[in-house]
């Protein structure tokens, strides 16, 4: 019990800031259940969807679905070779936990100084950076799948490569590029929280409120803003000579 209560004002701002990401994402979800364009990651799905359906019943088009790809497969590499680096640099981190725990912990109101915290957080910022690379080689992998699948004529071909199943293949790759985005968008939190844990809650919340502003799509905004400013059904119409009239 001594052991925790040590750690215990680490541990409720961890269980704070992880309830905080998971209420988000089941308000994104039951968001998503009514309308799979709300977040920008279904107007993706759909937009890649249509395209590789558009580019597998015009044969003309398959030059431009190769580049197409291929620019698709560089963002994932170089994400992948980031997150390489950054779990060589949390591995170095890691073996100066006796130099470093206390001094970086300064700015720290509350919690632990104790290396066994220090290199708890540590492995957690690792298990994070290695997600990410396993995602983004992931992605690489399915979008090279797709990138041979795309130009298979439609007709007479397999059912595993009609456009449909071509469509969620690239679509799951869209998806593991993704996850290794919000790998990284997690590590804010874990690397503030080498600082104490006050900065892990003001962190958490503040990644909260960015991803709201940035899963939304542009069209859901528009939509809402339309809404906001169109007038009342009900209310009377008048003139714009009647308006100026006056």
């Amino acid at each position: 019990m001594e052991l925790f209560a040590e750690f215990e004002i680490d541990l409720a701002a961890f269980v704070i800031s992880a309830a905080c990401v998971a209420a988000y994402y089941l308000f994104l979800n039951m968001k998503v259940r009514e309308n799979p364009t709300y977040s920008i990651h279904g107007v993706n799905a759909l937009a890649r969807r249509l395209w590789v359906e558009h580019i597998m019943r015009n044969s003309a088009k398959d030059i431009m679905a190769v580049q197409t790809l291929r620019n698709f497969i560089m963002a994932p590499s170089l994400m992948a070779s980031t997150a390489a680096l950054l779990i060589i640099g949390t591995l170095t981190l890691s073996g100066q936990a006796e130099n470093i725990a206390h001094s970086w912990h300064v700015l720290s109101i509350g919690g632990s100084h104790a290396t066994e915290l220090w290199i708890l957080k540590v492995m957690l910022l690792l298990v994070d950076f290695i997600v990410a690379f396993f995602a983004f080689a992931m992605s690489v992998r399915l979008a090279n799948h797709v990138l041979f699948m795309v130009n298979v004529p439609e007709h007479g071909s397999h059912h595993t490569l009609a456009p449909r199943a071509v469509a969620h293949r690239l679509n799951r790759a869209g998806n593991m590029f993704a996850i290794g985005m919000r790998a990284f968008f997690f590590a804010i939190p874990l690397v503030f929280w080498l600082f104490g844990p006050y900065f892990l809650l003001i962190s958490s919340i503040g990644l909260v409120l960015a991803l709201y502003r940035l899963d939304r799509s542009e069209c859901q905004e528009i939509s809402e803003s339309e809404s906001a400013a169109a007038p009342p059904q009900n209310a009377p119409v008048v003139s714009m000579h009647a308006k100026y009239a006056k």
